[in-house]
């Protein structure tokens, strides 16, 4: 496999090309601001960090197949409750960790990428890598549009 792709593959996930990077859009949120919907949106912040949490790892799960379980959808896809701030910070930690395993899986020459999942016919490391990052871009952006309605955007840091 090229190693073009796999550097493509993982700039994809990381973001940060045509769109934020991943881990900025979910940089300096206040703590206070998480569990807070604004007229007109579906999801908090919460809601929508512990969803790509729960779905990116789903995804990650699916693809290494080691005793995969399938989770119903859409109950097991989204938080049950408000976060905390501490549940902020061990979501986004474990979200972070996990896209570090997906773009270390696409950065990993021994790994095929179009190789059929031997649990999962049809189902191939490049389709589950490409699914991640589709999946991030999509509720990454409505993080972005939750933060700027919040009036939390962008970061302090980045302002």
């Amino acid at each position: 496999m090229p190693d073009r792709l796999r550097t493509e593959l993982a700039a994809l996930l990381r973001g940060g090309n045509a769109h934020v990077a991943t881990a900025d859009a979910l940089r300096g949120v206040p703590p206070g601001r998480i569990n807070e919907t604004p007229d007109g949106c579906p999801h908090s912040l919460w809601d929508l960090l512990d969803h790509l949490r729960i779905a990116q790892r789903d995804i990650l799960d699916f693809t290494r197949g080691d005793g995969y379980e399938e989770k119903e959808w859409p109950a097991d896809y989204w938080p049950d409750g408000p976060g905390t701030a501490a549940s902020w910070d061990d979501a986004l930690a474990a979200f972070l960790a996990d896209l570090d395993a997906l773009t270390q899986m696409a950065e990993d020459e021994s790994t095929d990428l179009t190789a059929e999942l031997p649990h999962a016919p049809g189902y191939t490391p490049l389709r589950q890598l490409l699914l991640a990052a589709d999946h991030n871009a999509h509720h990454l952006g409505q993080v972005i549009l939750v933060r700027r309605l919040l009036g939390c955007w962008p970061p302090p840091e980045a302002a």
